[in-house]
């Protein structure tokens, strides 16, 4: 019993020990792996889809993609070295792609800064500012760690209390990001849960603030896309992603603080 107990203390002192916060909306979560552990078979992943994707290049969408995508991650990072955490950053190798997919509605971004777009969104972005919706949202799951905390959970559930010995095994961790990521036809998918999904969406919006797009967009894109996937949507409770309605509402709240960020952007 005592031995148990010693157990439970160590977990809970690990756990509060490899907590991430998220810098912009003080959200608190899991942390066993770090960027020099994920980057490299994030990379490689990242290098697969390329390698069976057909990429757009050199095209007036596919310069939008690199400007906006690029404008982002130079306000991601001033504002990183502005609170003293560029080392967060350490490691990235940003990158920013169009894949040629008209069916496919979608855009994600890998840790350490690797992004793709598929030609499907641009339609429902119909301008920069609504691209730097989309791209402020997926590069805040890599900035906030999400992926690093499914990987943890993951990690976690497999390894259990072997973790308690300190126990990293390079190859589990390689299965684990292999399942989390996904290859298949050219697509990389990763289920995030609400709380991450409502995370993103908070830190996207100021992030795409401060690169000086208007962040009143927003609620009025994710209004688009509703539409767009024909106004249909899974319950709530059942979906990974927040209800329409509840993000519109969750983002019109924040408004304010991202309008500050907005005023205060010299890059308007």
């Amino acid at each position: 019993m005592k031995v148990k107990k010693i157990l439970v203390s160590t977990w809970i002192a690990l756990t509060l020990a490899s907590c991430a916060t998220n810098p912009l909306t003080g959200r608190k979560s899991l942390s066993f792996v770090s960027n020099s552990q994920i980057l490299p078979s994030s990379f490689q992943q990242y290098s697969q889809v390329l390698t069976s994707s057909k990429i757009i290049k050199g095209t007036k969408d596919a310069k939008e993609v690199s400007e906006v995508g690029n404008r982002i991650k130079a306000a991601a990072e001033a504002y990183y070295a502005s609170i003293g955490k560029s080392s967060a950053l350490e490691g990235y190798e940003w990158q920013f792609v169009l894949i040629e997919d008209p069916k496919n509605i979608n855009a994600w971004c890998m840790p350490g800064g690797k992004v793709a777009v598929y030609s499907g969104i641009l339609p429902v972005c119909k301008d920069d500012t609504g691209l730097a919706v989309v791209l402020g949202h997926e590069i805040a799951h890599a900035l906030a760690g999400h992926g690093a905390e499914k990987i943890s959970q993951t990690y976690v559930s497999q390894l259990g209390g072997q973790l308690l010995g300190g126990v990293t095994n390079n190859q589990l961790l390689n299965g684990v990001i292999g399942e989390l990521y996904p290859v298949a036809s050219g697509v990389t998918l990763l289920k995030y849960g609400r709380k991450q999904e409502s995370d993103a969406d908070e830190m996207g919006l100021y992030i795409m603030a401060m690169a000086g797009y208007d962040p009143r967009q927003a609620p009025i894109f994710w209004e688009r896309m509703v539409e767009a996937t024909g106004g249909s949507s899974t319950p709530e409770f059942l979906s990974t992603h927040p209800d329409p309605k509840n993000r519109i509402e969750d983002l019109n709240r924040i408004m304010p603080k991202a309008l500050e960020y907005y005023y205060a952007s010299n890059k308007k």
